[in-house]
């Protein structure tokens, strides 16, 4: 049998030689380094997730806290709305009182109060 060289202008012969005796070599045992390799990187992914999981856990516990703390603050800046109010209606009445005073106007005797019917048909 001749094998055709495209280089080379004629054929050259090619010998055939048969195959050398197959060796049996006992291969070290890599399998278990593979398998604990595998396990190795599963835990170490597993591990890495849960901790993602733990930090988004915690960033939601973060964010209802500040929800709270949010509608509380709401909650107080309203009363305190409503506090000023009344402390600024008691402060005018006893500035009025005063004025009043001053023009030499005193407080009605309940005795001397009386009420006019302005419904009279």
């Amino acid at each position: 049998m001749t094998a055709v060289d495209w280089f080379a202008a004629e054929g050259v012969p090619v010998s055939v030689a048969a195959p050398a005796p197959a060796r049996v070599r006992a291969r070290p045992r890599r399998r278990s380094r593979r398998v604990s390799a595998g396990i190795f990187w599963i835990s170490a992914f597993a591990v890495l997730l849960a901790g993602v999981v733990a930090v988004n856990v915690a960033v939601l516990r973060a964010n209802v806290a500040v929800d709270r703390l949010d509608q509380q603050q709401l909650q107080l800046q309203a009363e305190n709305a409503a506090l000023a109010s009344q402390v600024s209606s008691a402060g005018a009445a006893i500035r009025i009182e005063r004025t009043a005073r001053r023009f030499g106007l005193v407080p009605a005797d309940a005795a001397d109060t009386t009420y006019l019917d302005l419904d009279k048909r």
